[in-house]
């Protein structure tokens, strides 16, 4: 028998899995960590604490398995969306925290780029608009502020193309993190843009050279990388991509027409296109799976799963406590108990869900979260459900912007990620949405987006069609009638309630802590040993 391993860097959790290439789960490790945010809308994180995280869960699914070491031929490596990319020098040291997609503090950057350079040229070369949520934006800010590490820096690495380096000694990049950077990849061509860079001001030799396919095999794992995970000296590393296509990639998701809403910490809503068009204000990068061809375009809310774990940390001490107490309960089952029982629309309450500044179809970094129609008689309960009412808002903004481009949409809905495991708020996107709910019955997400493209990259399987088979889709929630029109009317306020808004949130903004000029060296953290 032949096993992969699937593993997954994400924003607050690495996570990886084994499989056989039959798709057989044997075992699964989880590492958290959090996302440093030392000012508002900075959100940056030292590489090293992925990597250590990649080495620990690796090994532990190997040691779990008790699959022999050269029985597991393949490891994809997937990340979350690294922004800037992590500056490191000659010897691939990192030499400051990724400014990772969360991050908006490179506004004067957006704001110089909208100014300087052809706008049009640029959406028509990259497929992507300009934002501080991109990447090139945030290399600009490192650029612009920190001169030191810029001056040092060799390559500007997406999170699992260091990883991979420090299990293969080999440099690559895959095309879905290079095209999700913006405005430094040619979304047609599927190569680096010079004439962008040189319009930026970013040096195209600070970008690997050598771009890859999601299920290509970067390299073999150096014999300190394979005694550290368990596992034999030559394993083949698959290069993986961006977190939220592969996710969408274990839903089954293989040609136009599927689309599946990935609900982690962000919301990223995509489907499958061979074209695209930045006018939408939706976010295109090549997919994992036939990239030459086959395009990813997504629309996202910022701050989701974020959303309810604000909700959660500020206002539910005594949920929190329970659950602690009480074996088998879960916080969050404690905080929808009551949220469940009151009515569509929270009693005329709308959030919204902002608390990071918003990225599509909104795109404003200075744009903030709001509960409108507050009054006495609403309680937490109420609170509650407008939050995952106000995100579910979002997802449907989305999808609204999405159907102009997709030649079409199959007519249910996959959610995946860690929103999945509620009943609720899978009732309340099909009852805001009008989809049909499905979810996967392995809560596996992105690692099985790995393995899979492992089995393809070593030729176990001869194309995806044959994995479909390793996830099972489940009906969650069908769309209330009732409901609906209750929503309907509330969407039309959601949508309002932004432009009406906007000029006081941006006023607001200015009254928010301003970071201190950085006075600190350039390196503030020992970069790890290099196991290559």
């Amino acid at each position: 028998m032949t096993y992969v391993i699937g593993v997954d860097i994400g924003t607050q959790s690495t996570k990886a899995l084994l499989t056989s290439t039959k798709g057989a789960i044997l075992a699964q490790a989880s590492i958290a960590y959090q996302v440093e945010q030392p000012y508002p809308l900075w959100a940056e994180q030292w590489p090293d604490v992925w990597l250590d995280a990649v080495h620990a869960t690796i090994a532990e699914v190997v040691a779990q398995s008790h699959v022999p070491a050269n029985e597991i031929k393949a490891i994809c490596v997937s990340s979350l969306y690294g922004g800037s990319g992590i500056p490191v020098d000659g010897d691939i040291r990192p030499l400051h925290p990724c400014l990772i997609w969360m991050d908006r503090r490179a506004t004067a950057e957006t704001e110089w780029v909208r100014q300087h350079i052809d706008l049009e040229r640029l959406q028509a070369i990259s497929g992507n608009g300009v934002d501080s949520y991109h990447g090139f934006t945030k290399m600009l800010w490192i650029k612009r502020n920190q001169p030191e590490v810029w001056a040092r820096t060799r390559y500007l690495l997406p999170p699992n193309s260091y990883v991979q380096y420090h299990l293969t000694g080999e440099l690559a990049v895959d095309h879905s993190s290079a095209g999700n950077i913006g405005g430094v990849y040619d979304i047609r061509t599927r190569t680096w843009s010079i004439e962008l860079m040189d319009a930026l001001g970013i040096d195209p030799a600070l970008m690997p050279q050598r771009l890859v396919d999601s299920s290509e095999i970067v390299g073999g794992l150096t014999p300190a990388a394979a005694t550290r995970l368990g596992l034999a000296p030559g394993t083949a590393v698959v290069a993986g991509g961006v977190d939220a296509a592969m996710a969408t990639l274990a839903a089954g998701v293989i040609e136009p027409g599927n689309h599946v809403a990935m609900m982690g910490t962000s919301m990223c809503w995509g489907f499958i296109n061979r074209q695209t068009d930045a006018r939408l204000g939706l976010v295109s990068m090549p997919y994992v799976h036939n990239p030459a061809d086959n395009i990813y375009m997504f629309g996202g809310a910022i701050a989701t799963g974020a959303s309810v774990s604000w909700f959660r940390d500020q206002f539910c001490t005594q949920e929190k406590q329970t659950a602690a107490l009480s074996p088998g309960v879960e916080v969050h089952q404690l905080m929808e108990r009551e949220a469940a029982n009151t009515p569509a629309g929270a009693d005329g309450l709308v959030f919204l869900p902002y608390l990071m500044g918003e990225r599509s179809p909104v795109w404003d970094a200075q744009a903030s979260g709001a509960y409108v129609g507050l009054s006495l008689f609403h309680t937490k309960a109420h609170l509650y459900r407008a939050v995952l009412e106000g995100l579910a808002f979002a997802l449907r903004h989305n999808m609204e912007r999405g159907q102009q481009a997709a030649v079409r949409l199959d007519p249910e809905l996959i959610v995946v990620g860690g929103a999945a495991a509620s009943d609720l708020w899978m009732q309340i996107i099909a009852d805001i949405t009008g989809y049909p709910v499905m979810t996967i019955e392995q809560a596996v997400e992105a690692p099985l987006g790995g393995a899979m493209l492992a089995a393809l990259a070593i030729g176990e399987i001869s194309n995806l069609e044959q994995v479909r088979n390793w996830r099972t889709l489940c009906p969650r929630a069908k769309p209330d009638p009732a409901n609906r029109r209750t929503y309907d009317r509330l969407y039309d306020v959601y949508c309002n309630l932004y432009p009406a808004l906007k000029p006081s949130m941006h006023d607001l903004a200015q009254l928010r802590q301003a970071p201190r000029p950085c006075t600190a060296p350039p390196c503030t953290k020992a970069p790890a040993p290099i196991d290559a």
